[in-house]
C-alpha cells in the first residue's frame, strides 16, 4: 500500500448501516414487553446481517439490499410477507434503490409475485435501460432476472387480512400503511398512525452511499395508487456527494415535495450539515404540509441521523466493529 491509500484509509470513515420499518404514534400501552422485544430483536437481526456485508467488504449496494430483502421476509413489517391489502383485498408492493456512486437507480410498483420487491428494483438497476416500472412488466422483468415468483397469498398474514377488516368497518377509506388496526392488541405503534414502509442507507469502506426502500401501500387503498417509496428523489435517494436517504410516512406529502433528494439538495447547495438538512425536510417542509413521518440518512463523512416528527419509529444503526443499536420511542 503505497503512503497516499494509507492515508486516504486512515481518514475513512467506518462503514455504517440504518434501517427503518416504520413510524407513527406510539402507545406504551398496547405493547408488552416481549412484544417490544420481538421488534428490536428482529432489527437488530437485520442491522447484523447489513454490518456482516460491509465488514467482508460489500458494497452499500448490497448492504442495502440484504437488509430490505430481510426486512420483506419479517411478518412485523409492511413489506414483503406481511404486507397490507388494499380495498380489493389484493397486495401491490412497491420498491427502490439507488447507487450514490453513479446516481443508478431502479424501482418496481404495483407487483403482487416477486418474493423480494426490493431485488427486482435492483434487477431494474441493474438493466439499466429504464429506473421506474410497475405491474406485470416489472414482474416479468424479475423473472428474466430468475427472481423468486410467488402467489399473492405469500404476501397475507391474519394480522393484515384483521387490519383491512377495521379499516372496512371504520368506513374510514384508505388508511396509512397498517392503520385500520387499532383494535388489535399488541402493536407497538398505534395503528391508526402507522406508516410501515420499510428502508436502509448504508456507507461501504470504499466510501460508496446507498439507499433501498420497500412498502406493501396502505392499508384499505384504492388500487393502483403509488407512494414515494418507489419514486427515486421522493422516498428514496443516494449521492455520493451528499448523502443516502430512505423515507417513511404520508408518502402523498414526500412526493410533493422531492423530501429524499431535497435532503440532499440541501447539503449540496446550501451547504448544510445532515442532521440540519433533515430536520428541515422533517420538521419543516413535511411539517408545514401536514405530511407525518420520518427518514433515515447518512452522509459521506459516516454520520447518521434518523429523525421524524410522529411519536415513533422503528429505527437503529451499526457502524462496523460497534454492536447495533435500535429504538422505537423517541
Amino acid at each position: 500500500m503505497t503512503a497516499s491509500a494509507a492515508s486516504l484509509s486512515a481518514v475513512r470513515p467506518a462503514p455504517v448501516i440504518a434501517i427503518h420499518g416504520g413510524a407513527g404514534t406510539l402507545n406504551r400501552a398496547h405493547i408488552s414487553p416481549a412484544q417490544e422485544q420481538a421488534y428490536h430483536a428482529a432489527l437488530q437481526d437485520v442491522l447484523r446481517a447489513g454490518q456482516a456485508v460491509l465488514a467482508r467488504g460489500g458494497s452499500a449496494v448490497d448492504a442495502v439490499c440484504e437488509a430490505v430483502r430481510l426486512l420483506e421476509e419479517c411478518p412485523l413489517f409492511n413489506a414483503g410477507h406481511g404486507a397490507v391489502f388494499t380495498a380489493d383485498s389484493t397486495h401491490e408492493l412497491d420498491a427502490a434503490v439507488m447507487d450514490g456512486a453513479n446516481l443508478a437507480a431502479g424501482a418496481v410498483a404495483g407487483v403482487a409475485h416477486v418474493r423480494n420487491p426490493v431485488l427486482a428494483a435492483r434487477a431494474v438497476m441493474l438493466h439499466g435501460q429504464h429506473v421506474l416500472m410497475a405491474g406485470e412488466g416489472a414482474e416479468r422483468m424479475a423473472r428474466d432476472a430468475g427472481l423468486e415468483m410467488v402467489e399473492p397469498s405469500h404476501f397475507s398474514t391474519d394480522a393484515r387480512r384483521a387490519q383491512l377488516e377495521a379499516a372496512r368497518a371504520s368506513q374510514r377509506g384508505a388508511v396509512l400503511d397498517h392503520d385500520g388496526a387499532a383494535a388489535l392488541a399488541g402493536r407497538a405503534l398505534d395503528e391508526d398512525r402507522k406508516m410501515g414502509t420499510v428502508g436502509a442507507v448504508a456507507l461501504d469502506a470504499h466510501g460508496h452511499l446507498a439507499a433501498a426502500t420497500s412498502t406493501g401501500g396502505m392499508t384499505n387503498k384504492r388500487p393502483g395508487r403509488v407512494g414515494d417509496s418507489p419514486l427515486i428523489g421522493a422516498g428514496t435517494y443516494a449521492d455520493d456527494r451528499t448523502a443516502a436517504v430512505s423515507c417513511t410516512g404520508h408518502g402523498e406529502s414526500f412526493i410533493r415535495v422531492a423530501a429524499a433528494h431535497d435532503l440532499c439538495a440541501r447539503m449540496a447547495h446550501g451547504g448544510a450539515a445532515l442532521g440540519d438538512a433533515a430536520d428541515a425536510v422533517v420538521h419543516g417542509t413535511l411539517a408545514a404540509l401536514g405530511g407525518t413521518g420520518g427518514l433515515i440518512a447518512v452522509d459521506r463523512h459516516g454520520n447518521v441521523c434518523l429523525p421524524f416528527n410522529t411519536e415513533g419509529m422503528y429505527r437503529g444503526f451499526a457502524r462496523v466493529g460497534e454492536a447495533p443499536e435500535t429504538s422505537i420511542y423517541r
